[in-house]
């Protein structure tokens, strides 16, 4: 893993194209320090889910998480309810997590708490 950005929400994901091992477990509890505490890793991946007061906020969210991932080319599984989104990041090249996986939840945190 590259040195620990102290402020994640200011990296840049790096391409992922695989050959390089997924963050250990002691690493992925140093990252998720970094992150609101409503992140976990479930089976694998970065998880979070975020609650709206209607489903107009809930689909601006959306669209703005569109548009961060897509400035970093790092995109998320989303769940889209009425007042719910669940962002799920996982670097699919290595089949877990990486440092653009964290990265990218930071600046959601970020965006979410405008």
């Amino acid at each position: 893993m590259s040195e620990v950005f102290c402020d994640l929400a200011k990296g840049k994901c790096k391409p992922c194209e695989g050959g390089i091992p997924p963050l250990t477990s002691l690493e992925i509890e140093a990252l998720l320090t970094k992150l609101d505490t409503h992140w976990t890793v479930v089976a694998g991946r970065l998880r979070r889910n975020f609650s709206f007061d209607d489903h107009y906020i809930t689909m601006t969210f959306v669209n703005a998480v569109a548009w961060v991932s897509h400035q970093q080319g790092h995109h998320p599984d989303l769940t889209v309810g009425w007042n719910t989104c669940q962002v799920e990041y996982i670097t699919h090249a290595i089949d877990g997590l990486s440092e653009s996986d964290f990265i990218c939840a930071a600046k959601i945190d970020a965006l979410f708490n405008l």
